[in-house]
């Protein structure tokens, strides 16, 4: 299991909250002799699943205690993990029969954000991110019907994986719309999610709406269209908006070429999920037991689902035939990008204001992400940032379906470009694991840049316009100095291998393919050279050195760590 860290809070008594994790983030934690583990490709990873997903011989809630009951049999994605070595650990809180984007909406309690207590954790699948945040699990199951698998990552610095609809069976969990549901995948990395996506996903012929879809395993490589929103909402949170600036940019600095889309067919899509006799299909998905028991329905949920009486069947093939009509209006997009980049959620609300204005405030923060599945499309939120107010903000990577691994990849990639540690546990990502389902990369060699290389430097483009891919972000080992060369344009850094008081310094290792090494080794300038640069872990890598004469007039820039930060502290 991943190892608990408390969080890091920005004041006494957030501290105090964070050292004590919040219970009601289970629903049933399963004692230690009731987990199971065996061999698989999932060994010595613990995970949970979202109390709406069947686990034999444990109540089924859905946050709704009156309509529990035990489960005779696992879900088909359960039995999968189980068989694959995943050890269950227990059954997480939700918004009440995954009806809402913000994990207020239970009786067993509101979720708080693994960062500060007083904000949402974003639902509905609340519990299974808060776990994994606080690195109580190494992964969990969620569901998404709007967003469910993505906003609650966004909002707690992990990964949500939503893949393809039908690529993991949706049997044995209880529908909030069965038509768009998909099981979720929440992880610290987007490697874990990857492994746990290849061990559940499969066609079920006993789920009416698994598929046996041809997922594409060509990576993107390091040139792609991303698409940005002509409509960007952030609900006044200008922290969130100069999030995304940040994000468009780094990935620009990754190779991705930035293209305007239309948003509107998108938006009127995602409008279409609460506000058409689509609502229809979560009322279906629980109808005798709401007709019998709808005062044990809390609110919201009760009145949302309730709407689902007013509309006839007429009225739902209207809606569906609005659906269509948006898609193929959204369709041309795709001839111009690769990817499309969205906020995962536009703003942070505190569980006061969410409960004050549920229904307003939840529909904020679906703003990006109820169309997709509408759509069909296949989406992965992957951290990006820590605001200056302390509180994550994650981006969603948008594909149309079955890009799944190239989604992945591409996630992959960006995550590792942050340099963010994992949840709130504090820990740093470990080493970026080559995506097994992808097609083999062809021979590169690995090189470590220390300064106007790095990622958003530049001359960065001399990398990824050779194809060269981002490996890891690191440190040397505690044996360089690092300096400032003069008269370098632009600026350039040199470095040092030293016996005694040398520091670690920060670099990125890149991967060329041996095709486009000899070009790229034209450019470089003297004093500028490739050696052999020693890492945090030990290893050896080929990396950017420097002549000594060059050194003498240089200025000592070692203390600030490494080269971006010395290029930031001459920012006014």
């Amino acid at each position: 299991m991943v190892q608990q860290v408390s969080s890091v809070c920005r004041s006494a008594s957030d501290q105090e909250i964070a050292q004590t994790l919040a219970p009601q983030a289970w629903i049933l934690r399963l004692a230690e002799s009731q987990v199971v583990q065996q061999d698989g490709s999932l060994s010595g990873l613990s995970f949970a699943v979202k109390d709406n997903i069947d686990v034999a011989g444990l109540a089924t809630t859905a946050a709704c205690p009156s309509f529990a009951f035990t489960a005779p049999a696992h879900a088909h994605v359960v039995h999968k993990l189980l068989g694959a070595g995943a050890a269950l650990q227990g059954k997480t809180n939700l918004d009440q029969f995954a009806c809402g984007l913000n994990g207020t909406r239970s009786p067993y309690g509101a979720v708080p954000n693994a960062f500060d207590a007083s904000y949402v954790s974003g639902g509905s699948s609340a519990g299974s991110a808060y776990v994994v945040a606080t690195g109580q699990v190494d992964f969990s199951l969620g569901t998404d019907t709007a967003g469910s698998g993505r906003v609650p990552a966004g909002l707690n610095n992990i990964v949500g994986f939503k893949p393809s609809k039908g690529l993991i069976s949706t049997r044995g969990v209880l529908p909030a719309a069965q038509s768009v549901d998909c099981v979720s995948i929440f992880a610290l990395t987007v490697d874990v999610a990857a492994r746990v996506l290849q061990a559940a996903m499969g066609p079920d012929p006993l789920d009416p709406f698994s598929r046996d879809l041809n997922l594409s395993t060509q990576a993107l490589g390091s040139r792609f269209r991303f698409g940005v929103p002509s409509t960007l909402e952030f609900f006044g949170d200008v922290a969130a908006q100069e999030a995304f600036a940040q994000a468009i940019e780094r990935l620009t600095a990754m190779g991705g070429v930035a293209v305007v889309i239309d948003y509107t067919p998108l938006a009127q899509a995602a409008a279409l999920l609460y506000e058409s006799a689509l609502v229809a299909e979560r009322y279906e998905a629980i109808r005798d037991f709401f007709d019998a028991h709808e005062d044990q329905v809390i609110e919201p949920v009760r009145t949302i689902i309730a709407k689902g009486h007013q509309y006839s069947a007429a009225d739902l093939y209207q809606a569906q035939t609005q659906l269509h009509a948006y898609g193929q209006q959204a369709a041309p997009m795709w001839q111009n990008i690769d990817v499309l980049l969205v906020p995962t959620a536009p703003t942070h609300y505190t569980i006061t204001q969410m409960q004050a204005d549920p229904i307003a405030l939840n529909r904020n923060l679906g703003f990006y992400t109820n169309f997709v599945n509408l759509l069909d499309y296949a989406a992965i939120s992957v951290p990006s940032s820590i605001r200056p107010d302390g509180l994550p903000f994650g981006i969603t990577l948008i594909g149309q379906c079955g890009s799944d691994w190239q989604l992945a990849e591409l996630g992959q990639r960006y995550h590792h470009a942050t340099g963010l540690t994992m949840g709130v546990t504090g820990l740093p990502l470990p080493a970026p694991e080559a995506l097994s389902a992808l097609a083999a990369k062809a021979p590169g060699l690995k090189v470590a840049v220390v300064g106007a290389h790095l990622s958003g430097m530049p001359l960065n483009g001399q990398l990824t316009e050779r194809g060269a891919s981002l490996v890891q972000a690191t440190h040397t080992s505690n044996q360089y100095r690092l300096y400032a060369l003069s008269g370098t344009v632009p600026p350039k850094p040199g470095l040092k291998r030293v016996e005694a008081q040398g520091a670690a310094i920060a670099v990125e290792v890149w991967d060329i393919p041996l095709a486009q090494v000899g070009s790229f080794l034209a450019l470089i300038p003297s004093p500028l050279g490739l050696g052999k640069l020693e890492l945090a872990d030990g290893t050896w890598v080929t990396g950017f050195v420097c002549e000594g004469y060059a050194l003498d007039t240089a200025l000592d820039v070692t203390t600030h760590g490494g080269w971006r930060a010395y290029m930031g502290s001459l920012k006014p």
